[in-house]
């Protein structure tokens, strides 16, 4: 034996410690990058208050004025609930596409979104549903109801690629859905005056849920983070992870369990708002690799980024008003889908 030879487990280690170093970089730059855009997000609107005085209200949060009252009254909530909410919207984006071995799922996309809303929307007009939490129940219902829709409709589509069959199937339930909930809102008066905002998706006016609504987001996120290891094995193959002793069925539904909840936390407090889950989970995997251990963190931070950066370009573009937040994430989504779709690496047509 040669003496100098490297050890042997060197091979093998090499590739998982460039993995750990790529994952732990990025994660630490997004920390600065999420706090920018927070900072941003609370100082910035129609009345801009500059980072010192954001700091020496945050500093002395019993003192009185109107920047005082603006920022803890709604920039600050207005904030926190966007980083929730898209830090849901990112993590759930990311399982979805590990689940299906789909990379154009989304919740936004696949109808998931819209089944919550619909469902929602709904209970406003049956139950007379009116506290956020009783909002959560009804997206959490129609969520999974959709998702195993979509997932029926989707496995089962002549289309030759089940990429694709699932796209369509969500596209054509989500359209289904959104004329159902256009049908009834404005049948309605008293369920459209409930859901003018709230169903266009943006965090206007919004603040208030955040009490009730982020303990689900939080569990939700909780529960997603060890999911990395699963979902690697996952990507293997239903046949490489049974033969490492994973039960797949189990697998699949544990972690479709856990998307689901973490998009009706999110469509519950801010209404629909696709395209984000999309553009973190790809941005992730092109940052870390297909590492989900360390893919599924950064695809928190960057639809936490996304969403607050979104609110905040929305608030910037008119002089007068602000674009909703679902517009806004639109605009990048749009295009990034459409370039996804046309990559055959990714997208086997």
């Amino acid at each position: 034996m040669n003496p100098t030879a490297p050890p042997a487990t060197s091979a093998h280690e090499t590739p998982a410690r460039t993995r750990a170093a790529r994952g732990s970089t990025a994660l630490v730059l997004a920390g600065p990058i999420l706090l920018a855009l927070t900072v941003a997000s609370v100082g910035l609107g129609a009345r801009d208050i500059s980072p010192l005085d954001v700091l020496r209200i945050l500093l002395d949060p019993a003192g009185t004025g109107y920047d005082h009252d603006v920022l803890w009254t709604e920039r600050i909530p207005r904030t926190l609930l966007g980083l929730a909410v898209g830090a849901a919207l990112g993590a759930a984006g990311l399982i979805m596409q590990a689940v299906t071995l789909n990379p154009l799922a989304d919740p936004g996309i696949l109808g998931v979104e819209q089944g919550a809303a619909a469902a929602v929307v709904l209970g406003i007009l049956c139950l007379d549903a009116q506290d956020a939490s009783t909002y959560f129940w009804l997206a959490l219902t129609g969520s999974a109801l959709t998702a195993a829709l979509v997932h029926a409709i989707g496995t089962r589509t002549n289309t030759g690629s089940t990429t694709v069959g699932l796209v369509l199937a969500g596209v054509a339930v989500a359209a289904v859905l959104s004329s159902v909930i256009t049908l009834l809102v404005v049948r309605d008066e008293a369920v459209f005056s409930a859901l003018r905002f709230w169903s266009l998706g943006q965090l206007t006016g919004r603040s208030q849920v955040l009490p009730e609504l982020a303990p689900f987001a939080l569990a939700g996120l909780l529960l997603a983070l060890p999911l990395g290891r699963t979902l690697n094995i996952l990507a293997l193959g239903d046949d490489a992870a049974r033969g490492l002793g994973v039960r797949v069925a189990r697998a699949q539904l544990a972690a479709a369990a856990v998307a689901v909840l973490l998009c009706a936390a999110a469509t519950a407090a801010v209404g629909p708002v696709a395209f984000v889950g999309l553009v973190a989970a790809h941005m992730a995997r092109l940052l870390v690799g297909a590492d989900h251990r360390w893919a599924l963190p950064l695809a928190m931070a960057v639809g936490a980024a996304l969403l607050v950066g979104a609110d905040t370009a929305g608030r910037l573009v008119l002089d007068h008003g602000e674009i909703q937040v679902s517009v806004m994430t639109a605009a990048v989504g749009v295009p990034f889908f459409v370039w996804l779709a046309r990559r055959r690496d990714l997208v086997r047509m």
